[in-house]
């Protein structure tokens, strides 16, 4: 049975504004109705496959539980990564977790952030595939390139295989050994790619046996072999979560799965049969651009892709996202305009890659427009600030039925409560109250309290906070469901 392993990481700065480092374009939803992670998930049902093991960073943890739970998402749990390693460490951990089970399953590596269009035609090609992954081959698959791409890395392919390679067994037509990875080439290098028809672009989703993957990283690449082992040796679980050794995970270099592993494969003469590629054409984007999100939404007459609340007069092939205000747009063309509540984005299509350049600049003045939004996700909820100035913050706070923030107090700050709607059970000290609408408390500085929704609609309240210092670093916790206290 194919184990599917999910790797939810990210640094959300390529699609900027509306992508943070909290908050990176896997948990957002770009195309239809569902986030890029759920959707990933959701595309698999065309597919025989266990629940799937999902991979993100510990700081991502409730965003990710949260999406599962929302769309009754089955899985096999969350491995947290205590910091980002890349891509061969990563599969490493899923591989070496999915042998504790005393199988050696078929891992098929999906990121979670790609578009894919013909969801049938994706499926039929992994489940062919599987033929060689019982036969010990690791297998990429190669995208069928549509045009000359710049933002892709390619994988050129070598002779065709046969059906010896695979013990007897004959395999469909359309397989081929790998005979190098490439990076991003210029436009004049990736015209000549398209017209050779010996390239595709790298989709980064691959599948192999679990132990074949770990001995062939034990071979090229021993030590990250090593402290992955370590890392997963002893694993503690916390709710959905799989923990692994933070501190042995912090020596493991960080490498992708492409030069850690399959780079070697294709160099070595002697093991080379075992690096496959697979073409498939499944109308696959990995939206690395505002300019490829573009090119995969759908359009009007005009050729704008528009989200939001947008009035777009004598606008043409542009994209155009309102997230929270009216945006309107005169005599537009090939252009990106992006509104978030705290920032706002305008750009040529042509110019969207030096979004890079913005992002490494907010960064440099470490602002926070980098890291999140002004609505921020928690376990138990979310809180969207409102309102901000010297010496008082406003936050509309909404927790779900049957949520409970920590216990906690704090150093700096008094806090006033209002609630909208739903019911508040509230902790002060010794005391303990319910609020309803139209309500409210106050939570003195240094008071010990906490904030639960009892019933079975959202708790959607009013905090204000007031005092020298707002910052989220300003919580003792004292108990914590979620395991942060």
């Amino acid at each position: 049975m194919i184990l599917p392993i999910v790797m939810a990481g990210g640094s959300g700065t390529r699609l900027w504004p509306l992508s943070r480092q909290r908050f990176p374009k896997q948990f957002l939803t770009l195309d239809g109705q569902h986030s890029m992670l759920q959707t990933t998930l959701q595309r698999l049902s065309g597919l025989a496959h266990q629940a799937p093991l999902v991979i993100c960073n510990e700081e991502h943890r409730f965003s990710v539980a949260e999406q599962l739970r929302a769309n009754k998402l089955a899985h096999s749990g969350i491995i947290l990564e205590p910091v980002g390693r890349n891509t061969a460490p990563a599969i490493a951990l899923a591989a070496l977790q999915a042998l504790k089970s005393e199988q050696d399953p078929i891992l098929l590596v999906l990121a979670a952030d790609h578009v894919i269009r013909d969801e049938a035609a994706f499926c039929q090609t992994l489940a062919s595939a599987k033929i060689l992954a019982e036969a010990d081959k690791l297998v990429t698959f190669g995208i069928v390139p549509t045009k000359p791409e710049t933002g892709y890395g390619y994988i050129k392919r070598g002779k065709a295989l046969v059906a010896a390679n695979l013990n007897g067994s004959e395999p469909e037509a359309g397989r081929f050994f790998i005979d190098r990875f490439v990076e991003k080439p210029d436009l004049e290098t990736a015209k000549q790619y398209i017209e050779s028809g010996e390239y595709y672009w790298n989709s980064g989703i691959f599948m192999f046996k679990a132990s074949v993957y770990l001995a062939e990283l034990k071979a090229h690449r021993p030590d990250i072999y090593r402290d992955c082992e370590r890392a997963i040796a002893n694993t503690q679980s916390d709710l959905d979560f799989i923990r692994i050794d933070k501190d042995a995970f912090l020596d493991c270099a960080a490498d992708s799965i492409d030069y850690a592993v399959m780079e070697p494969l294709c160099n070595n003469k002697s093991t080379s049969n075992k690096a496959i590629v697979v073409p498939m054409a499944c109308g696959w984007s990995d939206v690395g651009s505002w300019s490829s999100l573009w090119e995969v939404s759908s359009k009007d007459p005009q050729g704008n892709a528009i989200r939001g609340d947008v009035i777009a007069n004598n606008t043409r092939n542009s994209f155009i996202y309102a997230q929270d205000k009216l945006v309107t747009t005169i005599g537009l063309e090939d252009m990106i305009v992006v509104e978030t509540k705290d920032a706002v984005l305008v750009a040529k299509q042509s110019d969207v890659q030096q979004v890079k350049a913005i992002v490494e600049q907010l960064e440099h003045e470490q602002r926070p427009e980098l890291t999140q939004h002004k609505q921020v996700y928690r376990p138990w909820g979310k809180y969207d600030a409102i309102d901000d100035g010297e010496r008082f913050l406003v936050k509309r706070i909404s927790v779900n039925p049957g949520e409970k923030l920590s216990l906690q107090m704090h150093h700096h700050r008094a806090e006033h409560w209002i609630v909208v709607s739903g019911t508040a059970k509230v902790t002060k000290g010794d005391e303990e109250l319910l609020l309803s609408e139209n309500q409210s408390t106050y939570i003195p500085l240094g008071m010990i309290h906490a904030l639960e929704n009892p019933g079975k609609l959202p708790l959607e309240l009013i905090e204000v906070q007031s005092g020298s210092y707002l910052g989220e670093d300003d919580i003792v916790r004292f108990q914590d469901k979620y395991g942060r206290s």
